[in-house]
């Protein structure tokens, strides 16, 4: 099969010839149609993921396909069942292995693209805005990198919740785009006075940011009392430094979120917000945004719309 693989430590990822792999106990074989691309892939080859794996190992965090067979000890699921599993590696490939826990069954409604698209960019959104900063209807969420992976999700959620929405982006392409997620509000990632267009706003009740660098110094200046700062990423490369003396004035909270390490100490908080964004989904109350779609030997072209940030949404690649 072929997969996207890192040999060494150190070595570039490359499409590469492997075998296809067999499950061991507890696992199940997809025949992989989409895969989902994430900011963390970009890190995970720079070795500085928080979770980057041991080398040997394929890039791809999130897949969507059809199972082909099942390890000993598997039950609950068929060889043809269409799944998609959180896998954290192994999914930029024709074929994988994955845990069984890890898979959920992927109603019929839904296409593999969307699934690839779906629970990383929509399951930190959701869980950060829910569950951490416990986000109320009639605040104002301000939303950093808006038309990313993640902050697209963000300003569909937060609408969704009850909240009016400043979505904050770099262009009037990406601006458009989370306008049509929902967004209030719209201003520029290069406005010379960021926090001021916010304050004109009235400010922030709910920050989410992916970016990090200026726009978080700016939005943190913008907040109201009892505010809550997400800290999802620093897609800038920069990661802020806080002043805890204005903590303290304003009485503002930094709530730092990793949707990955649910997995680890409360797994229920995931499975449970999928179930929500999933029942969402089959409404017809969310629509994922998939900017571009790309053939497994393109892959690199599709990290390098990640790293430019020129893609809105996601981007899936399908073997």
């Amino acid at each position: 099969m072929k997969a996207y693989h890192i040999a060494t430590a150190g070595a570039a990822p490359v499409l590469t010839d492997l075998p296809a792999p067999d499950p061991a106990p507890g696992e199940l074989r997809l025949r992989i149609r989409a895969c989902g691309l994430n900011f963390a892939d970009l890190l995970m080859q720079n070795g500085t993921y928080q979770d980057t794996p041991a080398v040997p190992f394929t890039l791809g965090m999130e897949v969507a396909g059809e199972v082909e067979s099942l390890g000993p000890g598997v039950t609950g699921f068929s060889p043809g069942d269409r799944v998609a599993v959180f896998a954290g590696k192994g999914g930029l490939a024709e074929h994988g292995v994955f845990d069984a826990s890890r898979a959920v069954a992927l109603p019929y409604a839904m296409s593999f693209e969307h699934a690839a698209a779906f629970q990383i960019a929509y399951g930190t959104s959701h869980v950060a805005l829910a569950h951490r900063a416990r986000l109320q209807p009639g605040e104002t969420l301000v939303v950093l990198g808006a038309a990313g992976g993640v902050g697209l999700t963000a300003v569909e959620i937060g609408k969704l919740m009850g909240a009016t929405v400043i979505a904050v982006a770099r262009g009037d392409d990406k601006l458009a785009v989370a306008r049509a997620a929902g967004a209030d509000h719209l201003i520029d990632a290069d406005h010379p006075d960021l926090r001021g267009a916010l304050r004109d706003l009235g400010g922030a009740d709910v920050v989410y940011d992916p970016v990090g660098g200026p726009g978080f110094t700016a939005a943190f200046r913008a907040c109201r009392p009892e505010a809550r700062i997400l800290t999802i990423g620093f897609a800038s490369g920069e990661v802020p430094n806080i002043p805890a003396n204005h903590l303290l004035v304003k009485n503002i909270s930094i709530l730092g979120f990793y949707w990955g390490g649910y997995m680890a100490f409360r797994p229920g908080v995931i499975t449970d917000s999928l179930k929500t964004l999933t029942g969402w989904y089959l409404e017809g109350r969310l629509h994922p945004h998939v900017s571009h779609v790309l053939p497994l030997d393109r892959v690199a072209e599709g990290m390098e719309l990640l790293r430019s940030r020129k893609s809105t949404g996601k981007v899936v690649i399908t073997p």
